[in-house]
Order: structure tokens, then sequence, then C-alpha cells
């Protein structure tokens, strides 16, 4: 495929990269030559304000010639079964918005560089995002209009390529809820109980540190079994910073935490968990990253952000200066959805520097928590959403990344219900 534009930029050609090859497995070429355009005998395009003559032709809005960042006007339409953004009118142009920069909009993340409110943690809302405003966050908006384009191209064959993926993930906030905390920690739990007359959280407590029952987070045999069960192959992303307010992971001294993190390396792929408390901050972040890397003997590559607390584009700025190739952040802690729109990874493109890097980004779409503590939903509620969510994925062949917890599949006090649950899950999202 020859596309002709009237300049190429390094937006365009990030957001060309990904539309022709990323989600269709299309080889293509830019070109600014008229005349080489005009003599060309393959499959080609045009892409600007005007058409050449009648070839393919998708008008431009702009932004993708551009370098700076300000506020954009959406203006979303209704397009077929779905929303459109970037409208054009132009009775030639194949669609009838700019999908390019609508694209390139949303996997860059743009409005989150403009100014928002914020949560409590610093985080950028799904109420704030055109995708929740437009009422299709639990769609992958960015995959459907690639589909419609490959249509109106021909190109539906490369797209047939793409095969649907299930990627199980966990985050590892804290292995234990009673043991190996340390004598401090545990007497002051103790004393807090007291205090409160929690007389059955002390119960629970004893039976758990003398060995009469297990304690409620060590859910890590029933995972390793799921996994030679169903073929799993999962990433972990553990919690390797100093004790908190909003950090409560076990030491990283802890010998018996130690092991744990080498067994669940020999069953799977390990990513760090970036604290609370290291967010921003790059002196934290990399003596997390060593202290993970040392246990593993092996180089920490992944990463998924504490409380999901991202900010852009220094989050990722942070990763990559410490040779971090790969993120899963990319999702919401209180809704469902798709927050950059695609179930389908990318490469971060710095806006800042209007630059694409070498960090890939890994959007997942729904989180244990999310369900049940911000949506307030039942077990079987939980269930029939994410269904839902894994057969829009599977309509546009993207992959379904699930972030859950060991807590979660401990299935204690509120989580009572949830790993028999997550089993469902697996038997219907392989």
């Amino acid at each position: 495929m020859l596309i002709l534009v009237p300049k190429n930029t390094n937006r365009l050609q990030y957001t060309l990269d990904f539309i022709f090859g990323t989600l269709l497995n299309v080889n293509f070429k830019v070109t600014t030559d008229v005349a080489s355009f005009r003599d060309f005998e393959g499959p080609k395009m045009s892409y600007g304000p005007n058409p050449l003559w009648d070839e393919p032709f998708l008008k431009s809005t702009g932004l993708l010639f551009e370098r700076d960042i300000y506020e954009q006007e959406i203006k979303p339409f209704d397009f077929q079964d779905i929303k459109g953004i970037f409208p054009v009118y132009n009775n030639r142009s194949l669609l009838p918005f700019d999908v390019f920069s609508a694209v390139f909009y949303l996997i860059t993340r743009y409005e989150e560089y403009l100014p928002q409110v914020r949560d409590q943690f610093g985080r950028f809302t799904p109420e704030s995002s055109c995708l929740y405003q437009m009422g299709v966050l639990d769609k992958p908006i960015v995959d459907i209009w690639v589909m419609e384009l490959a249509k109106r191209l021909h190109l539906e064959e490369g797209m047939s390529k793409r095969t649907y993926a299930f990627q199980p993930t966990y985050d590892i906030d804290a292995a234990w809820a009673y043991l190996h905390k340390g004598f401090f920690r545990t007497f002051g739990a103790y004393a807090r109980d007291l205090i409160s007359g929690d007389w059955e959280e002390i119960g629970r407590r004893n039976r758990v540190i003398f060995k009469h029952q297990r304690d409620p987070f060590d859910s890590f045999d029933f995972q390793f079994q799921l996994q030679e069960e169903f073929h799993l192959k999962p990433i972990y992303f553990i919690h390797c910073g100093d004790y908190d307010t909003n950090d409560k992971s076990i030491s990283i001294r802890q010998e018996a935490f130690r092991t744990l993190i080498k067994r669940i390396g020999d069953y799977a792929d390990v990513g760090i968990h970036p604290s609370f408390s290291s967010y921003l901050n790059p002196v934290r972040l990399q003596k997390e990253v060593e202290r993970l890397s040392s246990v593993l003997n092996r180089e920490v590559t992944k990463s998924r952000q504490h409380f999901l607390r991202m900010t852009l584009p220094r989050s990722y700025q942070r990763l990559i200066e410490l040779d971090i190739h790969d993120d899963y952040t990319m999702g919401y802690a209180s809704q469902v959805g798709f927050r950059a729109g695609t179930a389908s990874s990318f490469l971060f493109f710095d806006l800042e520097s209007d630059t694409p890097t070498s960090l890939h980004v890994h959007p997942f779409a729904v989180m244990d928590g999310t369900l049940k503590d911000y949506l307030k939903l039942s077990v079987s509620e939980s269930y029939n959403t994410i269904l839902k969510v894994v057969d829009e994925v599977r309509k546009v062949k993207g992959t379904f990344i699930y972030l859950t917890h060991n807590e979660t599949l401990g299935g204690g006090k509120r989580w009572a219900g949830w790993p028999d649950m997550y089993r469902k899950i697996l038997e219907n999202c392989q």
C-alpha cells in the first residue's frame, strides 16, 4: 500500500505503523512525491486536505501535521452502530471522519496531557475521557474503526490473520494477610483489634499464625494449579516497596517472600508493581526494580503501577529510563473498559517530545476491584460483565487482559465466591 501525504511527520508515521502494521498486517510506504504516486500500479490511497484524482482518499483534519498540544474540538457523531470523532465534510473521503487523527488522539492519550480534574490519588478519571462521555468506553472503538477502514480499502485479509488472546495478570500487593509481617506489624495489628474489640479478627489471625488455617491471601497453589490446568502464561506484578500508608507489602528482606517470588518466577513472567510512594520518584522506583531483579536474578522489563497511579508522560518516561519495555497500567480503577480505545498493544508516543518510544503499552479492560469495590456488583453480575467485555475483544481479535489479585483468589471475607467465578472465567475466556 502506497500512501500519499502532503508531508510526513512523526505523528503520522506512528499512526500508520499502528493501523497498517500492527492491526492490518499490511506492508505500506508513505510518499510525498505525486509523480511516483501517480505511476504506482499497486494498491494506494491519499491522505490530506484534498484527493489527487479518483484514488481512495481520507480527508485530514490537520492534527497529525502539527506538533503542539492543545485542546481539540472532538465533535462526536453517530457512525453506523458506534460513534466517530474528528468529522470531515467531503463526499470523496472513505470515512466521514479523520480516522487517523481519531486513532492517534486515543492511543497517545492526548486528552491526558490537557488540564483536567484528577481523583484523590492523582489519577486521570474515566469521567474526564471522551469515550466515557460518548458512552463507548466499553467498546474497543479504535479496532472497530480500523476494521471498517479495512473493508473500504479491501484489506480484510490482513486483519483476518489476527487472533484473539487471553492474558491473565496478577498484582501481588501483599502476599499474606497475617503471616510474615514481622513482630512490630503483627503486634500492632493485635493491639488495634483489641482496642476495637474485633475478637473475630483476633481469632482468625491466631488460627493462621498457629497454622490451623490457611492465610486468606495465600492463593498461590490455586493459581499454579489453574495455570497447569488451563495452560496459562500469566504475568505477575510484585510490590517491592517500603511499608507506608498505601503500601502494605511484605518486606523484601523476608525470606519467605523471597522464596515465593522465586517460585512464581519459575512458573510465570514477573514484573515490578511500583509502590504508591514511588510515584514519579525515580530513586525509589529504581530501588524497587533492583530489589526484584536481585531476587529473581534476572532483568525486570515489565511493570504495572500500584493503584494504577500514572501521569503522562512522566510515569512512562521514568520506566523507559529503567529499561522497562512493557507496561500494563493502561486501564481505569473505577470503570470497566478500554482507556485507550483499543484491545491491542501499542508503542507509547511521547507527545511532549513528539517521538515514538520503545515502551509497549498493554491495555487491560477489567480489574476485580473495579467490579466489586467501585461498581458494587455481585459475583454473578461481575461474571456477566466480564463476558460482555470478552465478547467485544473477540469480535476485533484483540487481547483480553484481566487484572486480579492473590487476595481475591483466596476467597476470604468479601471475596467469597470469586475463586469459583475465576475458574469459570478461564473456561470461557480461553
